[in-house]
């Protein structure tokens, strides 16, 4: 068999694209991070890192987005090992993280397509909705977005708004003391909180999502 090969065995084409992956998360954030969008990945050993994605994103809209403790850079969310979704791209999905050590999110809306129809938590009409230690991974956003005290191009491994959340050591990043966007949207691909409260919760099956 060796001899059939005498140049050594090849990689398999799937180590390709995974080192290529993990070259966007080192040197890359989406041009929307660095221009000031918000939101969501992962941190070094904390939450999204600690559990595979669906592989099926998930929409988020909300009127206003009031946060305090804002983090932002780029990483890589896996799938099950065997999952169907994302097999095109080895299980992987690059995204941006943003993690938020408090915020308040009014007039909530969350959906995701089950194909023929879809499934919709909307929340906060009245009394906001809240969340601590806040990570959403993303790979769009949009809104109207304005911050307090930001830096940018700040050493991931070093951001400090969110007590235990970092990125990779030698890593785009961006931290603010406060961020508000109005009109937000997002694509998300996962999400994770220490506490998240949404009062007057409704959760039912649409046509359409949010």
């Amino acid at each position: 068999m060796s001899s059939a090969n005498p140049t050594g065995p090849t990689k398999p084409a799937a180590a390709v694209g995974r080192v290529r992956l993990r070259r966007f998360a080192a040197l890359a954030v989406p041009a929307t991070v660095a221009g000031g969008a918000l939101v969501v990945l992962t941190a070094q050993g904390v939450l999204a890192a600690q559990f595979a994605i669906s592989g099926m994103p998930f929409t988020v809209t909300a009127t206003q987005l009031t946060g305090y403790g804002l983090e932002q850079y780029g990483g890589i969310d896996n799938t099950a090992p065997g999952s169907p979704n994302l097999a095109d791209q080895n299980g992987q999905q690059p995204v941006f993280v943003s993690a938020i050590r408090s915020a308040q999110l009014q007039n909530l809306c969350q959906s995701v397509s089950l194909g023929f129809v879809n499934l919709v938590i909307r929340a906060g009409s009245s009394t906001p909705v809240s969340a601590s230690n806040l990570i959403v991974d993303s790979d769009q956003l949009t809104g109207d977005a304005s911050f307090t005290n930001l830096n940018v191009d700040q050493d991931a491994s070093t951001l400090t708004e969110d007590p235990g959340v970092t990125g990779p050591l030698g890593t785009f990043g961006q931290q603010a003391d406060k961020v508000v966007i109005k009109n937000l949207r997002q694509n998300n691909w996962a999400t994770t909180a220490s506490t998240f409260t949404l009062p007057g919760m409704s959760i039912g099956f649409s046509g359409s999502g949010c």
